[in-house]
């Protein structure tokens, strides 16, 4: 399966993106005691700006927080964070599943699409490129397909004689869901309520009908599950490296083949 390049030009179209910043984030639960986990800082700004980056430097610059737990903290940096940006910061609760957030923001705003992606995860995906995937297949939900990064030794073994010992290569892992979505409005309507997970609710009905599409990104991407994953992030900062961002700034048009 390959991504093709696409007529469009996303750019020329003004799409908003919604995060999904309201979960509690228990799983780094020495960050987010007193805050969010878009909150959570990666280097010297909270991993929340560093996706909006991501967005921002591919000319998408109205965000659309979807928030719940301490969003008052959200929305004190995004009153305070001077961004040349538009950013709405909407309450959907704090008890409130992914698909239930979605849901709530496409019933307030009438456009048509919408990227989307949660409030945790960063990749240098072409923002382009997904775009022309969703379109070609005239889809409702298009979600950014990744390898999920190795992390963990890999032994092969014979007969309790080890044959190789070394790192998983991320073309062994499959694909995983990384977020980074196009959604349509239609989506709305594959979600039952605020209590439903989009993931095992309105995307598992989607692939059932044969309406689910992906974009297969074998770019960067990680997510900020726990600390070692912030510490990992970190690294990349202190090394004057920004992977999230590299080869994406400014692009304008499909250029290519990925």
């Amino acid at each position: 399966m390959h991504n093709r390049c696409a007529p469009w030009n996303v750019r020329s179209i003004y799409i908003k993106v919604i995060i999904l910043a309201g979960g509690l984030g228990t799983r780094l639960s020495e960050e987010t005691g007193d805050k969010p986990k878009p909150m959570v800082r990666v280097g010297q700004q909270p991993i929340l700006r560093h996706i909006m980056d991501i967005y921002a430097s591919q000319g998408f610059t109205h965000f659309i927080i979807a928030a719940g737990y301490k969003i008052e903290v959200i929305s004190d940096w995004a009153q305070t964070a001077r961004l040349p940006w538009v950013i709405d910061v909407v309450d959907t609760g704090a008890g409130t599943q992914t698909g239930g957030r979605l849901k709530q923001v496409l019933d307030i705003y009438p456009d048509e699409e919408f990227f989307a992606t949660y409030g945790d995860g960063l990749a240098n995906v072409n923002l382009n490129h997904l775009y022309g995937v969703h379109k070609r297949h005239n889809a409702i939900v298009t979600v950014t397909a990744v390898r999920p990064p190795a992390r963990f030794g890999v032994l092969k073994i014979s007969d309790n004689l080890v044959t190789r010992f070394g790192e998983k290569a991320q073309a062994d892992s499959g694909w995983i869901n990384g977020g980074f979505f196009v959604i349509d409005r239609a989506t709305s309507h594959h979600i039952l309520g605020d209590d439903e997970p989009f993931e095992t609710g309105a995307l598992a009905r989607l692939v059932h009908s044969k309406s689910l599409y992906c974009y297969l990104h074998e770019g960067f991407w990680q997510p900020m599950d726990t600390l070692r994953e912030k510490l990992d992030l970190e690294l990349y900062l202190q090394s004057g490296k920004v992977p999230w961002l590299d080869g994406i700034q400014n692009r304008s048009k499909p250029d290519g083949w990925e």
